[in-house]
Formats: structure tokens, C-alpha cells, sequence
């Protein structure tokens, strides 16, 4: 081992025994002994996989509200449960390189793709001189690993996008969406929309939302007259609409799921909040609008890692895969000030958390890293509270009445992120560089230094 390796070690494992020595062993739920989790976790080495979970918008608030809704407020998340625990500062840059203290997902999401911060809107390229800058999911195709990409939101929407595509702003999704990007336009020897790099990386697994951007004609450069959908035929995809096809996938080739025509709809139901309130509700844990066909995040995600690992087994490769799993819609529910829908987000993204743990209790070799790109609106008050914004009372699975209020916004309009620090937690080799309060760009460093990508 090498001497800074151990040094690293070290200071990690004396970090991790000073800040748990005053934990108790076990939680009100019972859950499990936190320091012993915690010396297993200070571990170097190198990552065979690396599954890295994205619920946006999910600051501690969101937590926090389906914590006490779902499991009681002395419950815990799967979520909850990794070993190690820190916090990361989410801030974006403006064109000068200064400071922009409120990021948008397009920003956030570049930081921990590329190492790099750039402008709000932009998808890894400079904040300054807008180029494309190479991402982790660039790095480990060009390394040997499988590659995955699966959200509830359009695959062509920020977070996934910053993976698989570079553009100057993160409206270019499709072929007829390229206003702001004219010197992204194959015409003009860029590289596309989003979509279309996204098909033309040969991802092996895509899923989500967003068939409406696929269904865009080409309309420049070697496709042109084909939709984006044809495209990633030519490029050998198997496109897949539903739960059943999903299934069917075979590995070997790359997987287009496309499960709705935009974001995937969302899973509770409810009533908005308001402004004065709302009478005490419970949620609905269905929604008539969402098919019964549909995918859960869950279910994706645990066929994107049966596809990616049965690929490397069958090429006999001793690289394994990197997988980035986004809960999109926490934050689009945070937005429109529904807690129900921002719950039932909350709770299916945390339901993949558990494939992933589940599958790493198996794999040890595999880095899993939970965390979110920015901070979100809600908050949970007092009943007695008047808040001028929107809010809501709702009935919990404990029996308690909580409320949760939105006012980053002027009600009736859409609720904004905030500039806090988010969570980060993780298990795995090097998870203990989750530890403290680190930066977006610093989670880029360590994926890759888990993958040895270079």
C-alpha cells in the first residue's frame, strides 16, 4: 500500500472513531451497530462497480418528510443506513468563475460528472469558454466498464444528460429543441442534441422518460430524415416501452427504455398545498395516470444491473459497470408544491437505494454513493404555524398530523431550489471520502479514482 494511501486511511479510520464514539449502538428502530458498519466501510482499493443514486432536489428537508411520513419519525430510510455520512456544497459558477450560490441540476450535475463547475443550464462544458469536458461516463466506456443511465425523468433531462452529452444549454433535448445550441448543431460541427449523443455514445443501458424527444426527426448529419428512436436501432438498442419488454431485454446489446412521452408519471397522488393550508390528508398511493405497465425506479434499476453485469460476464471481462439511478421527480413534485407526489418519489427512489445495497452486500467490491444535486422548498412547521406560502397537513403512517410548507416562491408560481449543503452518504471502497463537508466536483474525484479511470 502506499504511504499516502495509508496516511488517507488512517485520518479516515481516526475520523470515523472519534465522531461515532458518542453513537448509540443501535437506533430507536433497531437498526444496526453504527461504528462496527463504519470500520468496515474505511476501505481502500479499487471498485469493480460503481452504482451512484441521485434523488433531486433531495435535501435533508425532503428526507426528513418522507421519513416521518412512510417509517414514523423514529424510523429510517434504506437510505439512511450506509455507514458513512457527510455533506457536499452544491453552488454553480458564473461565465467569470465566481460563485452562482444557487445551482440548477444542469450545474450541479456537471460538477460530479466532470469535476468541473460551470453556468446554471449548461451540460458539461466550461462555464467560461463553453467546451465539452470528458465525464465519468465517457471515462469508464473508455476504460472497459459496462455503463448505465436510468432516471424518472426524459432521459434527455439535466441529470442524466450530463453524463452522455455536451450542450450549452440543457433545452437542446431533441433535434427540433436546438435553439439555444447553434454551435452544438451537427450542421455547424457540433455534436447534436442531447439525445442524439446520448443514443450515438452506444450507452449500454438508458432508461426513462422523454419518448417525445426520440421521436424527433433528424433533420442534419448522417441520420438525417430518421427519428432518434431509428437511430439507436441502426446503433443495434433494443427499444423497450414497458415493464414486460424491460424484462425481455437480452444483454449484449444496448437498452433504449423509453416508459413515457415525457417524465414518467409519478406514483402517489394528493392534494397540493395551499395557500391557508389544507384539511389533513392522507396520500394516495396510486396514481390513475400512470400506466400499470410502468417500470418502478426499483425494478429499473435492478434490470440495468442485471444487463450490465451479464455483458462483462459474457465479454469475460474483468471491468465491471458504472450506474447512475436519479429519482427525478422529488424535485419536480418540490416545484409544484405537492407533497404526496414528492413523498411517493421520495419513498420509490429510496426502494432503489435497497437494490443497490442489496446487490453491494453481495458484491463488496462495489462503490454505492446516495446524495442529491441540490437543496429543495419544502419544510415541515409547526401545526400552529401560519405560513404565508403554500401548505399542507397530511396524516401520517404513524397516525401524526405534520405539515409541510412552500414558500421559496410566490404561490402559484414554481417552487425554487436553495443553496444548501446536501447529504452524501456511501459504502464501499473508498467510501470514506464522503466524510465531512467536501464538494460536487470532490464525488467525480473519487468515482474515479474507485474505477482507476484514466
Amino acid at each position: 500500500m502506499h504511504r499516502a494511501t495509508r496516511r488517507r486511511l488512517t485520518l479516515a479510520t481516526a475520523l470515523v472513531v472519534a465522531t461515532t464514539a458518542a453513537v448509540a449502538v443501535t437506533t430507536p428502530a433497531g437498526a444496526f451497530d453504527s461504528k462496527e458498519q463504519a470500520r468496515k466501510a474505511i476501505q481502500g482499493g479499487q471498485a469493480k462497480n460503481v452504482i451512484l443514486l441521485i434523488g433531486d432536489g433531495m435535501g435533508d428537508s425532503e428526507i426528513t418528510l418522507a421519513r416521518d411520513y412512510t417509517v414514523g419519525a423514529a424510523g429510517r430510510l434504506n437510505m439512511d443506513r450506509f455507514p458513512l455520512t457527510g455533506a457536499y456544497t452544491t453552488y454553480a459558477v458564473h461565465a467569470d468563475g465566481t460563485p452562482d450560490y444557487v445551482t440548477d441540476s444542469a450545474a450541479s450535475g456537471t460538477g460530479w460528472a466532470t469535476g468541473v463547475k460551470t453556468v446554471n443550464g449548461r451540460i458539461s462544458k466550461t462555464p467560461g469558454t463553453d467546451k465539452p469536458v470528458p465525464t465519468l461516463l465517457e471515462l469508464a466506456q473508455r476504460n472497459g466498464y459496462a455503463t448505465g443511465d436510468v432516471t424518472t425523468a426524459e432521459l434527455t433531462d439535466a441529470t442524466p444528460a450530463v453524463l452522455a452529452a455536451h450542450a450549452t444549454d440543457r433545452s437542446c433535448q431533441g433535434p427540433a429543441d436546438m435553439a439555444k445550441c447553434p454551435s452544438d448543431t451537427i450542421a455547424a460541427g457540433g455534436p447534436g442534441s442531447i439525445a442524439e449523443q446520448e443514443v450515438g455514445h452506444k450507452v449500454d443501458v438508458l432508461l426513462g422518460g422523454g419518448k417525445q424527444r426520440f421521436d424527433q426527426t433528424i433533420t442534419q448529419g448522417r441520420y438525417q430524415g430518421r427519428t432518434v428512436t431509428q437511430q439507436a436501432r441502426e446503433l443495434g438498442y433494443q427499444v423497450v416501452t414497458d415493464d414486460a419488454s424491460l424484462k425481455a431485454a437480452k444483454a449484449g446489446r444496448p437498452v433504449l427504455g423509453l416508459f413515457a412521452p415525457g417524465n414518467v408519471p409519478t406514483e402517489w397522488t394528493g392534494k397540493a398545498a395551499a395557500v391557508g393550508g389544507t384539511a389533513p390528508q392522507r396520500c394516495v398511493t396510486a396514481n390513475p395516470d400512470r400506466p400499470a405497465s410502468t417500470p418502478s425506479l426499483a425494478d429499473s434499476a435492478a434490470t440495468a444491473i442485471r444487463l450490465l453485469e451479464a455483458k462483462q460476464q459474457a465479454n469475460h471481462s474483468k471491468k465491471g459497470f458504472f450506474l447512475q439511478i436519479e429519482g427525478a421527480s422529488i424535485d419536480k413534485q418540490d416545484h409544484a408544491a405537492d407533497p404526496c407526489g414528492q413523498i411517493g418519489e421520495t419513498a420509490a427512489f429510496d426502494r432503489a437505494v435497497k437494490v443497490a445495497r442489496d446487490y453491494a452486500a453481495k458484491h463488496p467490491d462495489t462503490l454505492v454513493v446516495t446524495t442529491a444535486d441540490h437543496g429543495h422548498t419544502s419544510q415541515i412547521v409547526p401545526l400552529e404555524a401560519t405560513p404565508p406560502g403554500q401548505s399542507a397537513t397530511l396524516v401520517t403512517d404513524e397516525g401524526g398530523q405534520l405539515k409541510v410548507n412552500y414558500s421559496t416562491n410566490t404561490p402559484g408560481q414554481s417552487q425554487e431550489h436553495t443553496g444548501t449543503e446536501v447529504r452524501i452518504a456511501a459504502q464501499g471502497p473508498l467510501a470514506y471520502r464522503v466524510l465531512g463537508v467536501t464538494d460536487q466536483t470532490d464525488l467525480f474525484t473519487t468515482v474515479r479514482e474507485a474505477l482507476r479511470l484514466r
